[in-house]
């Protein structure tokens, strides 16, 4: 091999605008790929579905209201007004002198503004004057903003909360991390990959538009990674019972002896129940069998438009109290400990009200993890579930049959919008990675649908109106009331959670009928703070024994400890689960296994009852 005069290698030869052979040949073979990804692209768009305009954002009435207030303030006292706007011409004037000055050669970097910000860890977002200048003045135009909200005293406080969470919204949209010229990780990634990474990235998004047929849902996680059944909700058991609505697992005894009183949990059915099954190291389901418990799961269907006069009463009767007296006939017992998460939690309170109403005492003990029951204060969610929204959502509910799952996959994206929307499009879209073989990420990609007439019914009667925690919310044929819940409860809120706020959870299992409560705080958020197993020694919880009026006053006195609240649940369920007698395998004569679970439901079985 010999070297030429320009110190190429001659086999390599050159073209004559200066490229090697071989760069020249990549450059071509990445520009027909841009060309044939470009007209995928442009195909896969014009496959979207058209949002209606009141399930894009708020009314534009709460925009105009607000503008108003601001204005008839600002002329009442225009020196605040001014002070504002000096405030805001003074610190980006400070910050283009800065950026002039950085400039010079040897001058020293401006300090942060934001050290403990993610988006802004390269740390050329300081060195760097052009990169420098621009963080600051996102920052000081994102401060701004805030101040003018925080200054409008003429809203009611529901509006300005929803006003602030939304204007946060378009200012983090408007972040310089999410734009390729101002993102200087994914910048520096296109240099390295010879602008590679950006193929990869086009790739990937004309991947997630195809696969949802025009609909822009950024991949969370390796969907090759992962198959339900092979490495995800693997615990042992079988499909013991099957109707329209569900399939009822038990999980096969992992001891000899078990206690006589069975477990059965109800999950949400917004999605798969297999978040307490992931894996072994994590799964609750697991947990739960190993300490000796008898348990079966509901594995909900996802509905399809069929479903759409499906209604509360439906999951009540045909679900809750269907799957609790089939449990009961095949343990040969006539108690069961239930437990609820999130809506299914819910859903639960009113199924003991109802139960209460008939004089059945087929439940021994309620459990619920991270429940709403008492929606006076709807917590982050809460900004969705105004007239605007909920009003969108029904007239979509009603004309589809149910409310597709993108809807709501989007709106709970949404209260975690850094995390679970942009972070992830700048992963995937400019940087070109692959989506992380992530079990958790995987299983919130597998949404459901909800029927129609249920959804409907929950957002008005429960999350707006409150009627459970109120006058009464019917179903079953019964005015259901909170106070009826009158079983021994155990209640697990999580600290951070942005879905059902754990104060919120609080109040309700307070202003339950019940005389034997405990409430346990654990660390993390709606999803971690549950899936939290003893081994891994995360999160850490909060035990208070001692009565208190506000849900401050009990986390004021509650005491901190580390690790799960597993264990604390398990020993709270001991003493209410009778003695121990030899362990049952799944199924019985009149209800003989269906097949190995996780059954056909969880994977999109729509077969009926056999």
């Amino acid at each position: 091999m010999t070297t030429d005069d320009h110190g190429k290698d001659a086999d390599q030869g050159e073209t004559g605008d200066g490229l090697a052979t071989g760069a020249k040949a990549r450059l071509e073979a990445n520009l027909t790929r841009i060309e044939e990804l470009t007209q995928r692209l442009v195909g896969a768009m014009g496959q979207g579905r058209q949002v209606p305009p009141s399930l894009q954002g708020p009314s534009h009435d709460l925009y105009m209201k607000a503008a108003g207030t601001y204005w008839a303030e600002m002329m009442r006292d225009p020196a605040r007004m001014m002070e504002h706007q000096l405030g805001y011409w003074g610190k980006t004037l400070r910050h283009y002198v800065e950026a002039q000055q950085q400039l010079v050669p040897g001058a020293a970097p401006v300090a942060s503004d934001k050290k403990g910000d993610r988006r802004f860890s390269n740390p050329l977002w300081d060195t760097h004057p052009w990169f420098n200048f621009i963080k600051q003045q996102y920052l000081t135009n994102a401060e701004t903003v805030r101040m003018a909200i925080d200054s409008i005293e003429g809203l009611e406080p529901r509006e300005k909360k929803r006003l602030d969470y939304f204007a946060t919204q378009i200012v983090d949209m408007f972040s310089p991390t999410n734009f390729l010229a101002t993102n200087p990780d994914a910048l520096q990634k296109a240099l390295e990959t010879e602008g590679q990474s950006l193929i990869d990235g086009l790739e990937n998004l004309v991947r997630d538009l195809e696969a949802n047929k025009g609909d822009l849902v950024v991949t969370l996680a390796d969907g090759n990674a992962f198959r339900v059944g092979e490495n995800l909700a693997t615990t042992p058991g079988e499909v013991v019972f099957r109707n329209h609505l569900f399939e009822l697992i038990q999980y096969a005894p992992q001891t000899e002896d078990v206690h006589e009183t069975p477990v059965v949990l109800f999950p949400p059915w917004i999605n798969k129940y297999y978040i307490l099954d992931l894996k072994p190291q994590n799964s609750l389901i697991r947990h739960v069998v190993e300490q000796g418990y008898t348990l079966f799961v509901v594995s909900w269907i996802n509905p399809d438009p069929s479903y759409a006069e499906i209604g509360m009463t439906d999951y009540v009767e045909d679900g809750y109290l269907q799957a609790i007296e089939t449990v009961k006939e095949i343990c040969g017992v006539k108690k069961v400990n239930a437990v609820g998460y999130c809506i299914a939690g819910t859903t639960l309170s009113l199924t003991l009200s109802v139960l209460k109403a008939r004089k059945d005492n087929s439940v021994n003990s309620a459990t619920f993890f991270t429940t709403l029951t008492d929606f006076s204060d709807q917590g982050e969610v809460g900004v969705f579930l105004d007239d605007d929204f909920v009003d969108g959502i029904e007239a979509e509910a009603r004309e589809a049959g149910v409310l597709d799952k993108f809807y709501m996959s989007r709106t709970f994206s949404f209260l975690r919008a850094r995390d679970l929307i942009y972070q992830p499009a700048i992963r995937s879209y400019m940087m070109g990675e692959a989506p992380p073989a992530f079990d958790l990420l995987y299983w919130n990609g597998d949404g459901t649908n909800l029927p129609a007439r249920m959804a409907v019914e929950y957002l008005r009667g429960l999350c707006q109106q409150d009627l459970f925690a109120t006058e009464g919310f019917t179903v079953a044929g019964h005015l259901a009331k909170i106070s009826e819940v009158t079983v021994p409860v155990f209640a697990v809120g999580c600290e951070s959670d942005h879905i059902a706020a754990w104060d919120s959870s609080w109040r309700g299992i307070q202003k339950m009928g019940s005389k034997d409560k405990t409430f346990v705080l654990s660390g993390s958020g709606h999803i971690a703070g549950i899936v939290n197993p003893p081994a891994k020694k995360k999160y850490g919880y909060w035990t208070n024994d001692k009565p208190a009026k506000t849900p401050e006053e009990w986390r004021a006195a509650a005491t901190k400890h580390e690790g799960s609240w597993w264990p604390v649940w398990i020993e709270w369920l001991k003493p209410r689960s009778g003695e121990l007698v030899p362990a049952r395998q799944p199924g019985s004569k009149a209800h003989p296994a269906l097949g190995p679970a996780p059954g056909r439901y969880v994977t999109g079985g729509r077969l009926a009852a056999e």
